[in-house]
C-alpha cells in the first residue's frame, strides 16, 4: 500500500492537479482539484453509478474527465485500522519494525495485507508514540488496481475510505483544527459500508467499518412491502403521500437505525474507556444520509449532536463546474475529496 496518510500542505508552491477516486458499490465518484499558492480549487467532478461492467463505467469517467493518474481507496472487512502504542522511534525505524509490531495488533497475517504506518504522536509518557497502521488484504488491493489500470488509468497511491474521509474533514472544517474542541465523529454512510472515525481535535483515535448502511436501509423496506430494490429505494427516498405506508417506511428505517445507532454506541464507548474525552458531536456524509429524518431520528437515538458538513467548504470551485450542482452532492464527494487532497 503506497503512503496510506500523509500531511496535508497548507500552502501549495507551484499550480498541480490531482485526482481522486471513489469506486463504491452503488456509484464511482471522481473528483479532480487544481492546487495553487494557498487555493484548492474543484476542476471537475462526476457520479455515476455503478454496474456489473465497472470497466465501462471506469472508462467512460476516464474519457470525461482526461484523467490518467488517480487516488483510490479501499475499505470493508478485508481492511483494518487500528490506533497503537508503539515504543517510541524514528520513521526509518517504524518502517523496519512495522511488521513485527503490527502482527500484535492486526487481525490478518502480515504475509497476508499490505501494510502501513504512520507517527500521529512521538511524544506520548513512558517513550512511547501513538501510530496508526492500516492494513488491506492483497487480492483486494490487487483486484481494485486491476479493474482501474485495465481501463487506462495509473494508480498514484492506495488509500483508506476512512483516512481519506479525515483528510477531507480536517481540510475543510475549522473545528478538526482546534485542538482544545472536544471529541467529534464522522459518520460516512455509503451504500453497503459504513464508515467511523473519532477525532480529537485533528487527531485521529478509532476508524471502523460497519456493514448496516443504505443498502441495509433498502432490504429492510423489501422485506416489508414486498418490492423489488429499485421500488423500495425510491419509497425510501421519496415516501409516498400515504400516512399508511409512510409510517411503515419510517418503522423500517428507525428499526435499523436503532442497530447502527448501536454500533456506533458501542464504539463511543469504546473510545471513551480509553480516553478522557467524550464525543459530542457526529458530523455525517455519504450518498446513504439523502432520506428524511436521518439526522434527528440519529440524534434523538443516540443523544448527540448531529450535523451534516460540506466536503467543498474551503474549496473554490471552477465556474465551469457550477458551484450549485457541486454543493447539491456535496456530501456524497467526501471520501473522493479526501483522496484529491493527496496531491
Amino acid at each position: 500500500m503506497i503512503s496510506i496518510l500523509s500531511k496535508l500542505k497548507d500552502n501549495f508552491s507551484k499550480e498541480r492537479f490531482c485526482v481522486g477516486l471513489d469506486i463504491g458499490t452503488s456509484a464511482l465518484k471522481i473528483v479532480r482539484l487544481k492546487f495553487a499558492k494557498d487555493t484548492v480549487e474543484l476542476c471537475g467532478f462526476d457520479i455515476e453509478p455503478s454496474s456489473l461492467e465497472i470497466g465501462e463505467v471506469l472508462k467512460k469517467i476516464k474519457h470525461q474527465h482526461s484523467a490518467d493518474l488517480v487516488n483510490i481507496s479501499v475499505s470493508g472487512p478485508q481492511t483494518v485500522i487500528r490506533y497503537a502504542n508503539f515504543p517510541r522511534m524514528s520513521a526509518s525505524e517504524l518502517r523496519q519494525a512495522l511488521k513485527f509490531e503490527a502482527q500484535k495488533h492486526i487481525p490478518f497475517s502480515v504475509s497476508e495485507v499490505n501494510l502501513d504506518g504512520y507517527i500521529l504522536n512521538d511524544n506520548l509518557a513512558d517513550n512511547k508514540m501513538l501510530v496508526l497502521i492500516a492494513a488491506a488484504k492483497k487480492e483486494l488491493v490487487a483486484a481494485r488496481l486491476k479493474s482501474i489500470e485495465n481501463a487506462g488509468f495509473t494508480v498514484s497511491l492506495v488509500d483508506m475510505d476512512s483516512v481519506a474521509l479525515i483528510n477531507a474533514f480536517i481540510f475543510n472544517n475549522p473545528l478538526a483544527n482546534n485542538t482544545e474542541h472536544k471529541a467529534v465523529a464522522l459518520l460516512n454512510i455509503g451504500a453497503s459500508v459504513s464508515n467511523l472515525d473519532i477525532l480529537e481535535g485533528a487527531l485521529p483515535r478509532l476508524s471502523r467499518d460497519m456493514h448496516i448502511a443504505s443498502n441495509t436501509f433498502t432490504h429492510r423496506i423489501m422485506d416489508i412491502f414486498g418490492v423489488d430494490f429499485n421500488n423500495a429505494d425510491n419509497l425510501k427516498l421519496n415516501p409516498e403521500n400515504d400516512a399508511e405506508k409512510a409510517n411503515k417506511i419510517k418503522a423500517a428505517v428507525e428499526s435499523v437505525l436503532s442497530n447502527l445507532a448501536t454500533e456506533i454506541r458501542t464504539s463511543f464507548d469504546y473510545y471513551e474507556s480509553q480516553s478522557a474525552s467524550s464525543v459530542t458531536k457526529i458530523f455525517l456524509s455519504g450518498g446513504g444520509i439523502k432520506f428524511n429524518g436521518l439526522k434527528d431520528m440519529l440524534a434523538h437515538l443516540l443523544s448527540i449532536e448531529v450535523e451534516y458538513w460540506d466536503p467543498l467548504q474551503k474549496i473554490q470551485i471552477n465556474e465551469t463546474v457550477g458551484a450549485q450542482k457541486a454543493r447539491a452532492v456535496s456530501g456524497q464527494l467526501a471520501v473522493a475529496v479526501g483522496l484529491a487532497l493527496r496531491s
